[in-house]
């Protein structure tokens, strides 16, 4: 937990709400992956359309329940971070 806090220089309260973020949005993801492949009749993500269904649909909806539930939790800002680094990555440019 100390390295957490190190990494993220967050308080231990603060860390504690993250990690509860996590869970949460972990969690609603799996709750509404299910339904949802049930809905375009994918039956698991081995499936090239399951994958493509996870790209366009799950990982967006990930990372903008991340910053729903850090925005409930006052940790708009770290999770903001996070995404504009994630966001960074993909595409193959440097955080300023």
């Amino acid at each position: 937990m100390k390295r957490l806090m190190q990494k993220w220089d967050l308080s231990p309260i603060r860390a504690i709400l993250a990690l509860i973020v996590f869970t949460l949005t972990g969690t609603t993801v799996l709750l509404i992956k299910k339904p949802l492949f049930k809905l375009f009749e994918i039956e698991h993500i081995t499936t090239v359309w399951g994958y493509l269904l996870y790209l366009i649909l799950i990982l967006p909806l990930y990372n903008l329940l991340l910053l729903v539930y850090g925005s409930f939790f006052g940790l708009f800002k770290f999770f903001w971070e996070k995404e504009k680094r994630l966001f960074y990555r993909l595409i193959g440019r440097k955080t300023s």
